[in-house]
């Protein structure tokens, strides 16, 4: 090289690539850790708002209970059938009529819910549920199988088929250790003893409240864990008199 001209060796131009490619290196290590930090974030995110949307549907489906009634035994051929409370309670489903329906919201047609336990993929339990447009007492029968006495009462409960998860169920609980129902229960008439939580329904009309127990099956302290919840039922209707307009 002649005195006067400027210019780098090989070596230092091998040292300057090393450093440029040990600086792109780190660059990309640290985005790969933040992108893969934002994703479990997003995901526990996620995760915790499925399991707050699914309680407040739950909430909202007990809640919106009305006080329906089925025919069982009616059908096209002309048989009237029997006039029954539709209304099933026991420790792992429930049948039921609410105004409130997964994709209406409170502003569809009445829905006949099926909310029942099954199990899960791996392990575990899961809360599901079907919806069914309740057309009335007529309509429903068709889910009957029949009715049993309820005791003190003129009023009749009504058995509904097997319950039965299918292309349409939602599931509203996953991975959970244990999901049982219990149904508030008035005291008998002429009895001084209070209301009690009972595992099955099998008294008058419909319940004071329904309790929702379920616990994860592996509790995790960073993300929204499902929890109980009671839900009052506000039905002050007799199912043993007949409501007619007066005017």
């Amino acid at each position: 090289m002649r005195r006067g001209e400027a210019g780098v060796t090989l070596i230092e131009v091998m040292v300057a690539v090393t450093l440029f490619s040990l600086l792109s290196l780190g660059m990309v290590m640290a985005l790969r850790v933040g992108l893969a930090a934002y994703s479990k974030t997003e995901a526990k995110l996620m995760d915790n708002r499925r399991v707050a949307g699914a309680q407040r549907i739950v909430q909202g489906e007990l809640e919106g209970m009305v006080p329906a009634f089925v025919m069982c035994g009616a059908n096209s051929s002309g048989a009237t059938g029997t006039r029954a409370v539709l209304f099933q309670g026991a420790p792992d489903s429930l049948w039921m009529v609410s105004t409130f329906s997964l994709q209406q919201g409170w502003r569809g047609q009445p829905q006949i819910l099926q909310l029942f336990v099954i199990p899960g993929d791996e392990s575990g339990v899961r809360l599901v549920v079907n919806e069914i447009p309740y057309t009335g007492a007529v309509g429903a029968a068709q889910y009957c199988t029949g009715t049993i006495n309820v005791p003190n009462a003129i009023s009749r409960l009504a058995q509904m088929i097997p319950t039965r998860a299918g292309a349409q169920t939602f599931v509203l609980a996953d991975k959970l250790a244990f999901c049982r129902f219990s149904y508030y229960t008035p005291p008998a008439p002429y009895s001084n003893d209070p209301p009690a939580w009972q595992p099955t329904w099998a008294a008058k009309g419909w319940p004071l409240a329904v309790r929702i127990e379920m616990a994860p099956e592996s509790t995790d302290p960073s993300r929204l864990q499902p929890i109980s919840m009671t839900a009052p039922m506000h039905i002050r209707r007799d199912p043993d008199k007949v409501y007619t307009d007066d005017y």
